[in-house]
């Protein structure tokens, strides 16, 4: 690990300052730490906003829910208006890394966090994400990990995050704070595909703070679930994952968010899946041939051609479980 410096800060300005100043924020630390450890991020300066007042979990005046940044996963997926709002949220949360985990990092922090592809963090392996301009080694490496969606020729590293997916799904927006004021940012632009600049993740501008996640107002009744396929049970990072929010009125389903994790370079939002359920009465028959729709504009690599299958498979099982069979 290299020399850095630390400081506190005791209020939002003090964080922009040290932000401005190119500074780093802090506060779980969850991701960052194990980075700098391996030397994969070398930050000059640290600056720990734990102190923050961006705690809060509250439903807005129509209807949504505004998570503050500094809200841990394990605070959120527990949140009674969480649970019952937008259980999509809950479930992805609660499927994500170990209970310590979730106890430590927060949702800022979260959907911050850099890819956990293994070429990315072997400071010896050409990534152009870690050193632009080096070469992408997964492109013709073990790759089974990897995404089938959203890639380019200088990156095909998935984005790691769960709760991001439901997010996607459920077209919230990320509130930011910086020295030019207040922005707000629909979740979709917030994450950027690599294309030919891998090492700009998020839209996100120097010194700027993420000060809460917002969830707009649905239709009631929303039922809402997440899915997560995986090599094993626990602690493992999604194979496909997918997060699906129907409004179902009249036996018709009149407004439908879908989207996928663990086969894009962000978070991957459905929108054919989306137009084949809308208008539609729930069927068998309807989950499938919606679900066929998930994998538009697939490019799988060496290892993992088997998720194109199994993103089908994983929106149509998740569609059954939160839409009903008949």
């Amino acid at each position: 690990m290299h020399p850095f410096s630390f400081t506190k800060a005791a209020t939002t300005r003090e964080a922009l300052d040290a932000g401005r100043r190119g500074g780093r924020y802090i506060a779980g630390g969850t991701t960052l730490v194990d980075l700098m450890r391996e030397t994969v991020e070398r930050p000059e300066a640290l600056v720990d906003i734990s102190d923050l007042p961006l705690r809060e979990v509250r439903v807005t005046e129509r209807g949504g829910l505004r998570i503050g940044a500094l809200v841990s996963m394990s605070q959120t997926a527990a949140h009674p208006k969480v649970r019952s709002l937008f259980p999509v949220v809950s479930e992805a949360l609660e499927l994500s890394a170990s209970a310590q985990l979730r106890n430590m990092a927060t949702i800022g922090g979260n959907i911050m966090q850099r890819t956990r592809c293994t070429y990315f963090r072997d400071v010896t392996a050409d990534c152009n994400k870690r050193e632009p301009g080096s070469g992408c080694a997964a492109l013709h490496g073990f790759n089974r990990m990897h995404a089938i969606l959203g890639t380019s020729d200088s990156c095909v590293a998935t984005h790691a995050s769960d709760v991001a997916v439901a997010f996607a799904a459920l077209d919230a927006s990320v509130h930011l704070l910086g020295p030019d004021g207040e922005r707000r940012i629909p979740f979709a632009d917030f994450l950027l595909r690599p294309g030919n600049t891998p090492n700009r993740e998020q839209t996100i501008r120097q010194g700027e703070l993420i000060t809460a996640v917002e969830i707009p107002a649905l239709p009631r009744p929303l039922k809402s679930g997440y899915l997560k396929v995986r090599d094993r049970q626990s602690y493992e990072f999604a194979l496909t994952s997918a997060a699906v929010a129907l409004h179902v009125r009249g036996g018709v389903i009149r407004e439908a968010k879908v989207a996928a994790g663990g086969v894009g370079t962000v978070p991957w939002k459905l929108p054919a899946v989306e137009r084949a359920l809308v208008g539609e009465r729930p069927s068998d028959a309807l989950w499938t041939a919606a679900a066929e729709q998930a994998a538009q504009g697939a490019r799988p690599l060496s290892g993992n051609r088997f998720k194109v299958e199994l993103l089908k498979r994983t929106v149509e099982r998740q569609l059954r479980i939160v839409g009903g069979t008949k």
